[in-house]
């Protein structure tokens, strides 16, 4: 099993490691057209040819849990952030009567530093990795019968959570306050190209391609994760300090430990067992999504702590697997 994990990781490791070392050679501008071409084509496409191959069968079970579990994530993100808030306050400030804890507090309190701080971190912990490396690991470690139920989470943690949810974070910490209104979000989630392409998928799944046709998307879609793992170590390697590695470490333990074995006993309790439990559990505890990067270049969140949240999340996956097939496999 180790060495099937090892042949699935090697893309993975070449692409990030490739990024990381000629990351001082690339300027930023190449960064931020990079991110943008893969917001704009590259995960429109993927979602494209996911959602034609998408086995609608199991109606809105595993999207329901799919949306449950991004709730559950953000509610522990906001949970999390709200008490290291007030412990910091209370050990800087000690003597202080009242502390304004409220995410609408005023910008002299709560600046824009700090807003893209708690943006990136509410993403850093609810969006997972489930189309690169969640996807994979499912294919590696259950039945061949399992994958609709991967592809299906993987489908609605995208749809929902990366391009539907963290559009509506992203927009709202990433940007002032005077550019805060309802309007604006709503215009930016209406205008993310992966749900078009998604539904266009998904409607156009009757329509039979030209063989040649179907081989170019299958193989776009390779080229698509190349670049964005590409991302991730360009990114990785224009980090300056760990200034960011506290709150990171908290986001990576959230993402790979606590709310994968939360998902785990909830389903046993459920009495969902077996491999069905399985997928559910390595769909919830994939590392940080590396769509959090593209999200920080279009509304120019913290990368740092991004970055350092994919790149723990990842070293952690390689403790929390074992965990996860000895106690839900």
């Amino acid at each position: 099993m180790m060495e099937t994990l090892f042949h699935a990781y090697t893309p993975l490791l070449t692409w990030i490691g490739l990024g990381f070392l000629v990351s001082r050679f690339i300027p930023d501008s190449f960064l931020k057209l990079l991110g943008y071409s893969l917001y704009w084509v590259g995960i429109p496409l993927q979602l494209l040819v996911l959602a034609r191959h998408t086995n609608l069968s199991n109606g809105g079970l595993i999207p329901g849990i799919a949306i449950v579990i991004l709730l559950l994530s953000l509610v522990l993100a906001l949970l999390i952030w709200w008490v290291r808030q007030w412990l910091m306050s209370l050990k800087e400030q000690p003597k202080q009567e009242s502390l304004d804890l409220s995410l609408n507090a005023p910008s002299s309190s709560f600046n824009s530093l700090v807003r893209a701080s708690l943006g990136s971190f509410i993403l850093a912990t609810i969006l997972g990795n489930t189309g690169f490396v969640g996807l994979t690991l499912t294919q590696v470690l259950t039945s061949p019968e399992n994958t609709d139920w991967a592809v299906l989470f993987s489908v609605t943690n995208n749809v929902v959570g990366t391009y539907g949810i963290a559009i509506l974070i992203a927009s709202y910490f990433g940007k002032s306050q005077t550019q805060n209104s309802w309007w604006t979000q709503l215009r930016d989630l209406a205008t993310v190209p992966s749900l078009w392409t998604f539904f266009i998928g998904l409607n156009t799944q009757f329509v039979k391609l030209p063989a040649v046709v179907e081989s170019g998307l299958d193989q776009a879609v390779w080229v698509v994760i190349a670049f964005a793992l590409l991302l991730v170590g360009l990114r990785l390697g224009t980090i300056k300090g760990w200034k960011s590695l506290e709150i990171a470490s908290i986001a990576s333990v959230l993402k790979v430990f606590i709310v994968p074995a939360l998902v785990g006993l909830g389903a046993t309790y459920l009495g969902v067992t077996g491999e069905h439990r399985l997928v559910l559990v390595l769909m919830s505890g994939t590392p940080t999504g590396l769509s959090v990067l593209i999200l920080a270049e279009v509304y120019d969140l913290d990368r740092n702590l991004l970055a350092s949240s994919i790149a723990l999340t990842f070293v952690g996956l390689f403790f929390a697997l074992p965990l996860w097939l000895a106690w839900f496999g």
